[in-house]
C-alpha cells in the first residue's frame, strides 16, 4: 500500500485561478526534492492547471481526488 502522508499541505480552499497555482509554485520551491505535497483546492480549474503544472516542471502528480467540490492533489517534487 502506498503512503500518502504529505511532508507539507497547501490549503487553497476559497482561492480562484491563478492563486492556487501561484501558491503551489512557492510551496514546491520550499519543499525538499522527493517531498510529498498535498494540495486542497475548491477551484475547478485546478483539475486542469495542477496536472499541467506538474508536467511542465517535471513533478509527479501521485494522486488526484474530488470530494464534494473539494479537489485533492498529492504532488511529489522532482529530485533536485
Amino acid at each position: 500500500m502506498t503512503d500518502f502522508t504529505p511532508d507539507a499541505v497547501l490549503d487553497a480552499t476559497g482561492l480562484n485561478c491563478p492563486e492556487p497555482v501561484m501558491m503551489l509554485h512557492q510551496y514546491v520551491r520550499d519543499l525538499a526534492g522527493g517531498g510529498l505535497l498535498k494540495v486542497i483546492a475548491t477551484d475547478p480549474s485546478t483539475r486542469r492547471d495542477i496536472p499541467k503544472f506538474c508536467v511542465f516542471l517535471g513533478h509527479e502528480l501521485v494522486r488526484q481526488e474530488e470530494e464534494g467540490g473539494t479537489y485533492l492533489y498529492w504532488i511529489r517534487k522532482k529530485l533536485d
